[in-house]
């Protein structure tokens, strides 16, 4: 047994596949049932109960949580020794939200490989949720997400505050008030109470999504019931939605400048919500004994980009 049979079967384990496995390691499945089988005959026991889907047997079970610790133990070996040999070399799994990742990480990605060439970056787009659960599993080195309370097993640093903010065509508005559009958008501005736009159409994220989240805690404190045009997990197509002028949407404010282009912006209004309406996107990663130093390499790399907690990442 080797490490490569143990990260084989940790791969069907998750997948409870063997195809789907095979396809995510780059081998073939032929090639994987030997590593599985291999494995069964040196424990003496069944892993998997080979059905669609797989399962895990009893066997299967404990046979993980031992794989799982190896897998975690071998990888911080392997970085404490690069760390040691001065080599800046491996794979840095970097977990971040699909739209956050949008807005953020090509120029992050792209200033931390010009500073360290010999570092790939795998990136992970996920839900806030998914990737607090990858890193305690131990599926990530580092993510940049919303924790809304401490987790233990995690670190966390803070990176910077990001705001959801209520958006509308102003063609839209002026359709639905008329004359009274500009003093809508005034009352609005001023008091943050979504309520005044009850007349106006939505377009809804998500329930995992920060914004979807938030979205609906609104409408429950003042007790609207909106008039839902569409919904959809991708904040970027209600965006492309909202320009169009079907329905009003809720989104981070870091994501305006990446998603959307300068002339589309002008003309949209954009409100400030009343309420907890910001909150701190921090850089996550598990407590252990020895941290790899390119943990807080990128952390240093992101921090020179755009500076400490408030100051927001723009394109």
């Amino acid at each position: 047994m080797n490490f490569a049979s143990m990260d084989y079967f940790i791969m069907v384990a998750r997948e409870k596949s063997f195809t789907k496995a095979a396809q995510r390691l780059y081998i073939t499945q032929q090639t994987l049932s030997a590593h599985i089988a291999s494995i069964e005959k040196e424990l003496g026991c069944s892993l998997f109960v080979r059905h669609v889907p797989l399962e895990l047997t009893y066997a299967g079970q404990v046979f993980l949580k031992y794989a799982l610790d190896f897998q975690k133990r071998h990888r911080s070996m392997e970085q404490e020794f690069n760390d040691i040999a001065h080599r800046q070399q491996g794979r840095l799994r970097i977990g971040i939200a699909y739209t956050r990742g949008h807005a953020l990480m090509p120029q992050l990605i792209t200033e931390f490989q010009n500073q360290y060439p010999r570092m790939q970056v795998h990136l992970l787009e996920a839900s806030n949720n998914t990737l607090h659960k990858m890193l305690l599993d131990g599926e990530l080195d580092l993510a940049i997400a919303y924790f809304p309370e401490h987790i233990a097993g995690l670190e966390l640093e803070d990176f910077y505050r990001e705001e959801i903010v209520l958006l509308a065509a102003r063609s839209l508005l002026d359709e639905i008030y008329g004359d009274k559009a500009d003093e809508v958008i005034r009352q609005v501005r001023e008091s943050g109470d979504v309520s005044l736009l009850g007349e106006c159409p939505f377009l809804l994220n998500g329930l995992n999504d920060v914004a979807g989240q938030l979205s609906r805690r609104l409408f429950d404190a003042v007790g609207l019931n909106p008039n839902v045009r569409a919904q959809s997990k991708n904040i970027e197509t209600l965006l492309g939605l909202c320009v169009r002028g079907v329905g009003a949407t809720f989104s981070p404010d870091t994501l305006l400048q990446t998603a959307l282009p300068p002339e589309q912006l002008k003309g949209l209004e954009v409100f400030h919500l009343s309420g907890s309406s910001s909150y701190n996107i921090c850089f996550g990663y598990r407590s252990q004994t020895y941290q790899w130093s390119m943990i807080q390499s990128f952390i240093q790399v992101a921090r020179a980009m755009w500076g400490d907690l408030g100051k927001q990442p723009q394109a």
